[in-house]
Order: structure tokens, then C-alpha cells, then sequence
């Protein structure tokens, strides 16, 4: 055993309760021998106008995990500074390790620095160690067949990490339930009468409190650190995933798609933030859920429709991020070109599910799957805004928001920005279906009901005119027949008319703008 001081560097988004790092370095050194530092850069903090209730649950939960490292004994160095490279060199003149050991960031840049910049650096061997908060990276879902197609469709993934994991698996292999996926009863809206029960929230403690003053006396950034109530440990993200098996995963599966004016998180989990800094691990969730369906807790549809988020998507989603990048940033296939809309940045619209969403994420940095998709995306596909402008929008004001996990779901899926490469077609949808899926409509001055005319829905102008524009190339996608097939329904005059409106509505006040710079 080399007896040499070794460094473990962990980033803020590898919070895990047993890290790789730490195992290798005691391995080689003896434990005696490793120290750890956890670097605050400033440059990071501020690459975009965050979410404050995102840099806070980072910065919280960096310093809580620091304390409980020292608590186990590690000599811990939580270092503020200018950047990761002046923070991690002035680590190295301090304390002269012979090594640095890290695991893989999940992140494209951050991941170049340290394997292809940070031994020059720091003059010293550095060990980068593979990432372990994927199952993909660990796994192969496509083994020996060399190169995977060029497109893999996610249901295909899914079913593959299924096989592997065992979760939701009868002996025998067959799935649990009889099938595979039973999105089919996952599509109720929210009746009136049911309330669904929030969160978990956590009183913040001293050293949070403290985390929220420096990041509201900063400035800057979309929002307010005040009121926030995130868990910031191991411990507290273990009670948030509890409390969501025990409250909510029973009713997640039929209300998965439900979008609501009232209620934020309707029966969604709200994990992810701590499942992305590493709170929690992605097996852990699973299996968790998986008991709960065992034991007769909670129904299959909302069992797998939850494991299929986790094991599949979110898996599938970090797999394409890594095959894609780095040229996924400026992917544009539908050659998007506006700019986006002053009102993304204060929910100043009088497009009333718009402004709730935006406003939510302003508010609370989060907003569940379909309000991203559905709403935001929908729009910003809708409208042609760049997908750049929009994968940063996302980036600013989401606390579960990182770039491996943004840029696939933003401008793959989301978008259909890449070619199809990440879904198999875009999800566009008129304001019928957000009528359907919602109780946004009834507050809005637009009808849901009207394709043209001054009080037609937006998304009606904004759907038939993409439609009209981009019939060819939908026509080419099977999966669209349905809905291009209504265009037979419109005559020359009415396309005409809804193309003049569609441009004329983007060119109003409420809708028209760089956005605004912070």
C-alpha cells in the first residue's frame, strides 16, 4: 500500500453516502492518508442567472455533507473560490498531495477539465474514476453488438434496464403486471374533489439559514432563497422519498399527466433535485417503489410508471446526452430562430397556463414533467424560439436543473431539436389537450375552442400554423399521420388567416423580446 496523502475531490452534484473516490484513495493510501475537498466556485454559481432555491440547496447540502465526512473522521478542506482551478491549486499548495483521486462529473465541460486539464494543473497525477450515479455507465443496455443504432427508441432502453435491475420482474422474467408499460391508464386529469397532499418540507437548520442570507445578499438569479425548505441530507432526502411512497405514489400513476392551476406538485415524487446531487441513488428510489407494489401499497400503474422515470428515462436521458454531446448544444433541426420572449423571465402573459408555469418556477423552481413539456416546450416549439435560449431558461430556473439532464430533455425531447434522435416525434399539442389535461383553460381569456379569430387559444394559432408550415416533413413521420391529416379540414382562406395571426400574436407586446438579461 502507498502510504502518500492522496485528495479526494467531490463535486457538489456527487453528494453520495458511499463514494467511489473515497473507497480507491484508502484503498491505495490507507485512510490515514486522504483528505477531501469540496470546492464553492464562484464562476460555476453564477455561469447563468440560477434559481437562488437551487444555488442554495447546493450550497447547503455541499456543507452539510462536508460536516458529516469530518463527523466520520475525514480531514475535509470546503474551499470558496474564483473557480474550480483556483480552488483546487490552492488546495494542492497547502496540503501537497501526491495525487488527486475524483469520480467523472456528469457534465460534459466539467468532465474535459478533469481529464484533460487538471493533472497540468496541479502538477500531480489525477485519477478520474468512473461515474456511479448512473446505471448506464455501470451497464450497457446494447452488449456486444458494438455501436447501438442511431436511434434507440426509450421503451426499448427501459425494457433492458428492467432485465438487468430485476425491478418490477416475476420469476421467469416476465414483467410484473402482465406488461410492460401501462401508460394507457396513466392519462386522468385531476378531478376536482381530490386534493393531493405536498411535499415533505424541512425547517432550514443554522448552517442552511445561513446559506440562504449569502445567496439572497448576492443578488441576482430568478427568485427568492427565502421559503426554502428542500432537504439538504442523506437523511432528509431518505424521509422526502418515505413520505412520497406513503402520500403520493399510490395516485401518481393515473394523475401523471394532470396539470393543475392550484396544486404544484399534484402526486409527483419532487426527488429529483436530490437524486441529481447525489441525496439519493437512482436503485435506492426504485426498489423502493417496487416494495411498495409488493406489498400491496400501491397499484402497478403507478409502481412502474414511477420506476419507468427513474431506471428508464432518466437513465435513457444521461445515455443520449453522452452519445450526442457535444454537438447536442447546437442542435436548431427545426430551424428555430426567435428569440425568447421577454415574459419567460416574469411570467407577464395573459396566456394563463403559461404565466401559472412560469410563474411556479419562478416562484419554487420546479414545475413536474408535463408543465415542462406540455407547456413550455410545446410553446417554445410551437413559436420557433432557439433552442439554446430555451435549454438556458431551463437551466436558470429549475432546481433539479444540470446540463446532462437539461440539454436531451430540453432540445431532444422537448424541442425535437436533434432529429429525432431522442423521441420519436415532437410533442406538440393545441390547447385541446391542455384543456383536457387541465383546469388551466377556465381561467384564461383565450377559448381552447377556437382555431382563429381574436379569441382563439395561442396554441391553436401557434399548433395549426406549425402544422401548415412543417406539413411535408410531419407528413414523413408515421407516428404524426392523425394530426396532419386535420389539415384537410382547413381551406386556403383559413390557413392563410391563421398563419397571419399566428405571426401576428408572436409579434405583440406580451409575447415579443430578447429576454431579459437578468
Amino acid at each position: 500500500m502507498d502510504h502518500a496523502p492522496v485528495t479526494v475531490w467531490i463535486l457538489g452534484d456527487q453528494l453520495l453516502r458511499s463514494h467511489p473516490a473515497l473507497a480507491a484513495a484508502e484503498a491505495a493510501a490507507g485512510r490515514e492518508q486522504v483528505r477531501v475537498v469540496l470546492v464553492e466556485s464562484e464562476a460555476r454559481v453564477a455561469q447563468l442567472p440560477y434559481q437562488r432555491k437551487k444555488i442554495a440547496l447546493l450550497l447547503s447540502a455541499m456543507r452539510h455533507y462536508a460536516a458529516a465526512l469530518r463527523a466520520q473522521g475525514y480531514p475535509v478542506d470546503d474551499v470558496r473560490a474564483p473557480t474550480f482551478a483556483e480552488g483546487l491549486r490552492r488546495h494542492t499548495e497547502q496540503h501537497q498531495p501526491r495525487r488527486l483521486v475524483t469520480m467523472a462529473a456528469a457534465e460534459y465541460e466539467t468532465r474535459r477539465f478533469q481529464q484533460t486539464t487538471l493533472g497540468d494543473l496541479l502538477d500531480i497525477p489525477v485519477d478520474v474514476l468512473p461515474n456511479t450515479q448512473f446505471l448506464t455507465g455501470q451497464y450497457d443496455p446494447f452488449p456486444g453488438n458494438g455501436q447501438p443504432p442511431r436511434r434507440v427508441v426509450m421503451e426499448r432502453f427501459y425494457r433492458a434496464m428492467r432485465r438487468h435491475t430485476g425491478i418490477l420482474l416475476e420469476p421467469g422474467g416476465s414483467p410484473a403486471g402482465g406488461a410492460w408499460n401501462f401508460d394507457a391508464l396513466n392519462r386522468r386529469p385531476l378531478p376536482r374533489a381530490v386534493i393531493p397532499p405536498p411535499p415533505m418540507s424541512f425547517a432550514p437548520d443554522a448552517l442552511t439559514a445561513q446559506v440562504i442570507a449569502e445567496v439572497d445578499a448576492r443578488g441576482g438569479g430568478v427568485g427568492a432563497a427565502a421559503g426554502f425548505a428542500l432537504a439538504v441530507t442523506h437523511e432528509q432526502a431518505q424521509a422526502a422519498l418515505d413520505d412520497f411512497i406513503t402520500h403520493r405514489l399510490a395516485a401518481f400513476g393515473p394523475y401523471e399527466d394532470a396539470m393543475s392551476a392550484t396544486h404544484d406538485v399534484l402526486f409527483h415524487s419532487a426527488l429529483s433535485p436530490y437524486l441529481n446531487i447525489g441525496l439519493l441513488e437512482p436503485l435506492q428510489v426504485a426498489r423502493a417503489a417496487e416494495a411498495a407494489y409488493r406489498s400491496g401499497q400501491v397499484p402497478i400503474q403507478s409502481a412502474e410508471g414511477f420506476v419507468r422515470q427513474v431506471i428508464g428515462w432518466r437513465e435513457y436521458i444521461y445515455w443520449q446526452y453522452w452519445r450526442l454531446m457535444p454537438g447536442l448544444r447546437h442542435a436548431n433541426a427545426w430551424n428555430a430562430q426567435r428569440a425568447l420572449p421577454a415574459f419567460f423571465w416574469n411570467g407577464d402573459t395573459d396566456l394563463h397556463c403559461l404565466h401559472r408555469v412560469i410563474e411556479r418556477a419562478i416562484t419554487t423552481g420546479y414545475t413536474h414533467h408535463i408543465e415542462r413539456l406540455m407547456i413550455i416546450c410545446n410553446f417554445c416549439l410551437l413559436a420557433g424560439i432557439r433552442p439554446a435560449d430555451v435549454n438556458d431558461w431551463f437551466l436558470a430556473h429549475y432546481i433539479d436543473a444540470y446540463d446532462w439532464v437539461m440539454q436531451p430533455n430540453v432540445i431532444g425531447m422537448g424541442l425535437n431539436a436533434d432529429g429525432g434522435l431522442t423521441a420519436t416525434k415532437p410533442y406538440i399539442a393545441s390547447a385541446a389537450y391542455i384543456n383536457r389535461m387541465s383546469d388551466y383553460c377556465a381561467g384564461c381569456r383565450y377559448d381552447p375552442r377556437q382555431r382563429s379569430g381574436p379569441d382563439a387559444c395561442p396554441f391553436n394559432l401557434l399548433y395549426w400554423s406549425f402544422l401548415i408550415r412543417h406539413e411535408a416533413t410531419l407528413r414523413a413521420n408515421p407516428r404524426l399521420g392523425p394530426a396532419v391529416l386535420g389539415l384537410a379540414r382547413l381551406g386556403t382562406a383559413e390557413r392563410e388567416t391563421i398563419l397571419q395571426q399566428a405571426a401576428q400574436w408572436l409579434e405583440t407586446p406580451g409575447a415579443r423580446g430578447e429576454k431579459d438579461q437578468r
